[in-house]
This record gives C-alpha cells, structure tokens and sequence, in this order.
C-alpha cells in the first residue's frame, strides 16, 4: 500500500487517533531504535506478526497507518470496556495474583453489577497485553519506573534538524497592549541544537498554550516568507519540558504522525532541562 493510499490524519475522529497513538507507544521503542520487535512481543503478549505490520504501516504513512479499519466480526468477542478496566484495575491493585484469581475475582464483580462475565481466555489475553511499564509504576512507585524507563538526552547534535529545543520565558520588558496598559510579553522559541538557529517564535500577552506552540511548530517546520531565514523543515528529535501545552494529545499525535521523536524534559532533575533561556 502506498503513501496516497492512506486518508490524512485529519480524516479521522479523535477516538480513532487516540487508539493509534496508543499503537505507536507499544512500538515506539523500536522506531527509535532501541529495542527489538522479539522483545516487545516477549513483554506485551502481542504477535510479532502483529507488531511488525503495525510498524510497516506507521513507516508508510505515520500515525494515519497505525488505524485499523472495522473488521466485519468486530464486537462479537470483545470484552465491554468497563469489564476491562475491572480487569486490568484487578492486575494493578495486587502485586501477586494469579489469572485465575483475577478471572474469579472480576466475574464476582460482574455478576453482581449485571455485565457479562468474560471468559478466562478474554482476561488472560487482557493481562498479557498489559504493558509492563504500568504495571511497574502502579506497583513499585514512580522512582522504580523512573530508573527502568525513563531516558535523558544528553548527546551533542551532529547536523542540522537532528535535534530541536522549545521554551517559554516572560520577557523583562514592558510594552503597550491594545488596551494601552503596560504589560509583559511571554515569548516562546524553538532553536535548532546544531546550528542554535531560531527555527519558529511566538509573542504574545497571553500566557502559553496549546494553541500557541502549535502555531510556533507549524511556523518551525514551514518555509518561512523572508527568504534571508531559511531555517525549516522537520526535526527528529522535539525536546521540550512538561508543560501542559507541549504535552498536549494534539501535539502528541501531530509528533508521531511526522515521525518526530518528542523528549520532555525530566522532572526535578537539572540536566534534563532545555538551555534555550
């Protein structure tokens, strides 16, 4: 299947989107070339098969060929949604359970509040897919997860686009608004780590927000109209702290459909910060 033969990611509705993205996280550290598909099949319980036609699709045509189209038997063995969360809320809560447990446990449940009972099959196949990283999180805490799977880039760039940098800073000037009250300008950046050239900017009064950045990233990538700022193009690497609005879904799904690996910035830890302000 071909590029064009994909619909754009606008194409699709935000429930379609959000399950992709959810795809894209199983694989994604095998895009970034750091673990091999055997592996992640080893840790989810998913075919191979099935994780390299995922990462086929996403090669081809982004975030766009990681949705699945409606088969024609869809939902004729699939487990309710609140009967999953039963499931994968039974796994989490107890550190040692086995699934016979949990399968007794959430057909209690559901005997009880009237929904269908799955079967064991249906809630091993849920707890295999689970992926570990969750599980580590909910049962050792986050400083166990932060030491398994947390990354922190501290590499130089070797050439242009390889390796973008974004941030906000409240400007120690003053001007006029429209109002023609004195007030501070936030100003955001995007810069370039090889060439410290400034790819994308925004000024506003208004503090940042999702709105804002995504405008930024488009003027980033996009040619620009005075040809004396040639800095454009896509980047590999996005790297930004944990604010709301470079975390935004938005953003998220605009990254992964681009093929742009985003690295946020690690909490609480000083090298992990951007050098742009």
């Amino acid at each position: 299947m071909k590029r064009s033969d994909f619909e754009p990611l606008s194409y699709f509705n935000d429930e379609q989107r959000a399950a992709a993205a959810d795809i894209y996280k199983i694989i994604e550290p095998n895009i970034i070339g750091e673990v091999p598909l055997p592996r992640i099949s080893d840790e989810t319980n998913i075919p191979l098969r099935t994780l390299q036609r995922w990462k086929k699709g996403y090669q081809k045509a982004g975030l766009s060929g990681l949705i699945r189209s409606p088969r024609s038997d869809s939902g004729s063995t699939k487990v309710d949604t609140t009967v999953q969360s039963l499931i994968e809320n039974t796994r989490l809560k107890n550190r040692r359970i086995s699934i016979a447990t949990i399968h007794r446990k959430v057909s209690s449940q559901c005997e009880q509040q009237g929904l269908s009972v799955p079967s064991y099959k249906q809630v091993y196949k849920i707890v295999k897919s689970m992926p570990n990283s969750i599980i580590e999180l909910a049962h050792h805490g986050a400083k166990s997860y932060s030491e398994k799977y947390d990354l922190i880039y501290t590499r130089e760039s070797e050439r242009p686009n390889e390796f973008w940098q974004a941030d906000h800073t409240l400007l120690d000037i003053e001007v006029w608004d429209n109002k023609k009250q004195r007030r501070r300008p936030w100003l955001s950046v995007i810069i370039d780590d090889y060439s410290r050239a400034v790819s994308g900017y925004f000024i506003s009064f208004d503090a940042p927000s999702a709105i804002h950045t995504a405008l930024m990233f488009h003027q980033a990538i996009w040619r620009k109209e005075n040809p004396e700022w040639p800095i454009c193009g896509i980047p590999e690497t996005f790297y930004t702290d944990h604010g709301s609005d470079f975390t935004s879904r938005h953003l998220e799904q605009v990254a992964m459909d681009l093929k742009i690996r985003l690295v946020f910035s690690k909490i609480g830890v000083p090298r992990g910060r951007g050098v742009i302000f």
